[in-house]
């Protein structure tokens, strides 16, 4: 497992599909904060958990833009954004590039079974790209907490 980004760094880029099926690039949210989240699959009890608290705190995010990933098909993740009006960016990465880029792809623990997976993690990334706040293990129930207080931090 690669570690993820250090504060100051240019986040690492990506292209990806999203919900849709279109090609959304890191590059395309340049001039606005971004806050790219890694989860492990939509539609599960904690994603959703995580998903749905970012989608009601949209008015404290205010424009900073959300970006979940996670390794689920567009057409998964489509179903997940509209059964739950989530309203923001969702993108595929089934061959976890991009989660391994980030850091967010490694070893894990479950119920005593070591797997490879989706390590739940968080990057807040300034206007520029820059990452400004990390969290390399992130609980869903912690998430719009730690991402709001980052953004006060910030302004």
């Amino acid at each position: 497992m690669t570690s993820q980004p250090e504060l100051g760094a240019t986040a690492p880029g990506f292209e990806l599909a999203d919900q849709n099926g279109d090609l959304v690039t890191l590059d395309s949210f340049r001039g606005h904060q971004v806050f790219v989240y890694f989860y492990p699959r939509a539609d599960t009890p904690g994603c959703t958990t995580q998903a749905c608290s970012l989608r009601d705190a949209k008015a404290s995010i205010g424009s900073a833009s959300v970006i979940g990933i996670s390794p689920d098909k567009a057409a998964s993740l489509l179903r997940f954004d509209s059964k739950y009006s989530l309203g923001f960016t969702l993108l595929s990465d089934p061959n976890h590039t991009i989660a391994q880029a980030y850091g967010a792809w490694g070893e894990k623990k479950m119920y005593g079974k070591v797997t490879q997976g989706v390590i739940r993690s968080a990057v807040l990334l300034d206007p520029a790209g820059i990452v400004i706040a990390r969290w390399p293990k992130l609980s869903p129930k912690d998430t719009v907490a730690s991402l709001l207080a980052a953004l006060e931090l910030e302004s």
